[in-house]
Protein backbone atom coordinates (compact mmCIF):
# COMPACT_ATOMS: atom_id res chain seq x y z
CA UNK A 1 0.00 0.00 0.00
CA UNK A 2 1.41 3.42 -0.93
CA UNK A 3 1.96 6.03 1.77
CA UNK A 4 -1.03 7.94 0.34
CA UNK A 5 -3.34 5.12 1.45
CA UNK A 6 -1.99 4.71 5.01
CA UNK A 7 -4.43 6.10 7.60
CA UNK A 8 -3.21 9.30 9.24
CA UNK A 9 -2.85 9.73 12.99
CA UNK A 10 -5.03 12.27 14.81
CA UNK A 11 -2.11 14.71 14.92
CA UNK A 12 -1.46 14.31 11.21
CA UNK A 13 -5.16 14.88 10.45
CA UNK A 14 -5.17 18.07 12.54
CA UNK A 15 -2.11 19.37 10.68
CA UNK A 16 -3.49 18.37 7.28
CA UNK A 17 -6.79 20.16 7.98
CA UNK A 18 -4.88 23.38 8.64
CA UNK A 19 -3.41 23.08 5.14
CA UNK A 20 -6.88 22.96 3.52
CA UNK A 21 -8.81 25.90 5.02
CA UNK A 22 -12.56 25.58 4.67
CA UNK A 23 -12.62 21.81 4.79
CA UNK A 24 -14.07 20.34 7.93
CA UNK A 25 -13.86 16.94 9.51
CA UNK A 26 -17.02 14.90 9.87
CA UNK A 27 -15.97 11.64 11.50
CA UNK A 28 -13.68 9.82 9.08
CA UNK A 29 -14.50 12.14 6.20
CA UNK A 30 -13.58 15.69 5.23
CA UNK A 31 -16.28 17.82 3.62
CA UNK A 32 -16.76 21.12 1.88
CA UNK A 33 -19.65 22.85 0.14
CA UNK A 34 -19.59 25.39 -2.67
CA UNK A 35 -22.27 27.68 -4.00
CA UNK A 36 -22.54 27.58 -7.79
CA UNK A 37 -25.32 27.72 -10.34
CA UNK A 38 -26.62 24.26 -11.21
CA UNK A 39 -25.12 23.94 -14.70
CA UNK A 40 -21.83 25.40 -13.48
CA UNK A 41 -21.89 22.76 -10.76
CA UNK A 42 -22.28 20.04 -13.38
CA UNK A 43 -19.27 21.40 -15.30
CA UNK A 44 -17.25 21.59 -12.08
CA UNK A 45 -18.13 17.98 -11.20
CA UNK A 46 -17.03 16.78 -14.65
CA UNK A 47 -13.72 18.61 -14.16
CA UNK A 48 -13.26 17.04 -10.71
CA UNK A 49 -14.18 13.60 -12.10
CA UNK A 50 -11.51 13.89 -14.80
CA UNK A 51 -8.86 14.64 -12.18
CA UNK A 52 -10.15 11.88 -9.89
CA UNK A 53 -9.83 9.37 -12.71
CA UNK A 54 -6.23 10.41 -13.31
CA UNK A 55 -5.18 10.16 -9.65
CA UNK A 56 -7.29 7.10 -8.80
CA UNK A 57 -9.07 8.67 -5.83
CA UNK A 58 -12.69 9.79 -5.64
CA UNK A 59 -14.96 12.00 -3.55
CA UNK A 60 -18.61 11.46 -2.80
CA UNK A 61 -20.38 14.31 -4.60
CA UNK A 62 -23.83 15.73 -3.90
CA UNK A 63 -25.19 18.23 -6.44
CA UNK A 64 -28.20 20.30 -5.39
CA UNK A 65 -29.77 23.40 -6.86
CA UNK A 66 -27.20 26.13 -6.24
CA UNK A 67 -24.62 24.06 -4.37
CA UNK A 68 -22.24 21.12 -4.52
CA UNK A 69 -20.97 19.13 -1.53
CA UNK A 70 -17.84 17.00 -1.58
CA UNK A 71 -17.08 14.31 1.00
CA UNK A 72 -13.71 12.58 0.96
CA UNK A 73 -12.43 9.48 2.75
CA UNK A 74 -10.25 6.57 1.65
CA UNK A 75 -12.40 3.50 1.16
CA UNK A 76 -9.32 1.30 0.57
CA UNK A 77 -8.04 2.25 4.03
CA UNK A 78 -11.19 1.21 5.87
CA UNK A 79 -12.95 4.57 5.37
CA UNK A 80 -10.16 6.39 7.19
CA UNK A 81 -8.45 9.67 6.33
CA UNK A 82 -5.20 9.49 4.38
CA UNK A 83 -2.83 11.89 2.61
CA UNK A 84 -4.70 11.13 -0.63
CA UNK A 85 -7.84 12.72 0.83
CA UNK A 86 -6.12 16.01 1.56
CA UNK A 87 -4.41 16.00 -1.84
CA UNK A 88 -7.81 15.62 -3.50
CA UNK A 89 -9.25 18.39 -1.30
CA UNK A 90 -6.55 20.79 -2.54
CA UNK A 91 -7.27 19.81 -6.12
CA UNK A 92 -11.01 20.33 -5.65
CA UNK A 93 -10.35 23.79 -4.18
CA UNK A 94 -8.32 24.72 -7.29
CA UNK A 95 -11.04 23.41 -9.62
CA UNK A 96 -13.78 25.20 -7.66
CA UNK A 97 -11.85 28.45 -7.93
CA UNK A 98 -11.45 27.99 -11.69
CA UNK A 99 -15.24 27.54 -11.95
CA UNK A 100 -15.89 30.62 -9.76
CA UNK A 101 -17.64 28.49 -7.12
CA UNK A 102 -18.12 30.25 -3.77
CA UNK A 103 -17.13 28.35 -0.64
CA UNK A 104 -20.07 27.93 1.75
CA UNK A 105 -19.92 27.53 5.51
CA UNK A 106 -21.11 24.14 6.74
Amino acid sequence: MSDEKVPLSEGEITAALKAVPGWRRDGNEITRRYGIRYHGGVAMIVHVADVERLIGHHADIDLRWGKVRFGITTHDAGHRLTAADFDLARRIDEIASAHLAEPLEE
